[in-house]
């Protein structure tokens, strides 16, 4: 089992150059659990996890970790803790699947140190449960938008952090593989009581795989809770400005939520 860790926003303020995209925010996310930020295109979501990964320091406010501010932290100790898979990552050009998944280790590592074998066991269980074993050797210039996913997202496992963010982690993936992922992130928090912090787009897959919702809207929090407590019809007109009918699925009985066009209205 990881270590708890505790993650909460007091107050930020954030933004890009005179452009404040949050405001007074604040947040306490739940330790050992999956929270799902969702909201329409804009609202600020990949703005407040790049403040909560410490790669957007608040004008005003603090995003604090185990009682203490992140910005205080230094990188190595921030990385030990809490790791990250941006929305669009970049790889070093030419380098293989296995280099790529190891710089996960680097946190754990001390200069100059030989790779021990638990490294390397770590870097091979990472592969592994992304289904990338078989890239291992392969250059990911060479991969497809899905197979390079799934590589991040090992990366990102190889760095073993009791505190994962990911913005977008199904982006290029096929149904099948959102389903394959998002079930290992929740092996995560079952068997390691890993914090899982996520930016989805998916309502209905982010009802299903969530304990938390955190619904934005125009850089605020517009409601947090279990997906039973806050997905509403009005949330959902509120939030997104779609009009829609909820349901229970079918196979989680959590919230569906269903889309309702202007070529369906009954």
């Amino acid at each position: 089992m990881t270590e708890e860790h505790t993650l909460s926003a007091e107050g930020i303020t954030l933004g890009y150059g005179d452009r404040t995209v949050i405001d007074g925010l604040d947040l306490a996310l739940a330790p050992g659990k999956i929270t799902s930020i969702v909201g329409a295109n804009g609202c600020g979501k990949s703005t407040l996890l790049r403040a909560l990964a410490r790669l957007l320091a608040p004008s005003s406010g603090q995003v604090i970790l185990d009682g203490k501010s992140l910005q205080a932290r230094s990188t190595k100790e921030v990385a030990r803790v809490l790791g990250l898979l941006p929305q669009s990552p970049i790889a070093p050009e030419g380098i293989t699947v296995a280099d790529l998944v190891g710089r996960g280790r680097h946190p754990h590592q001390k200069m100059l140190a030989r790779w021990s074998a638990h490294d390397y066991a770590v870097v091979t269980d990472a592969l592994e449960a992304t289904g990338a074993i078989e890239l291992a050797e392969r250059s990911v210039d060479e991969l497809s938008g899905g197979q390079r996913q799934r590589v991040w997202i090992a990366m990102a496992l190889a760095q073993e952090t009791d505190i994962l963010l990911l913005d977008e982690p199904t982006t290029f993936l096929d149904v099948a593989h959102q389903v394959e992922v998002l079930d290992l992130l929740t092996d995560l928090a079952v068997s390691r009581g890993t914090t899982i912090v996520m930016v989805l787009h998916d309502l209905n897959l982010a009802a299903r795989y969530s304990d938390e919702l955190v619904a934005m809207c125009r850089g605020a929090v517009h409601a947090t809770g279990a997906p039973g407590d806050i997905l509403t019809h009005t949330l959902v007109e509120e939030v997104f400005g779609m009009a829609n009918e909820i349901t229970a699925d079918p196979v989680s009985g959590k919230p569906m939520v269903m889309p309702i066009g202007r070529h369906h209205v009954r």
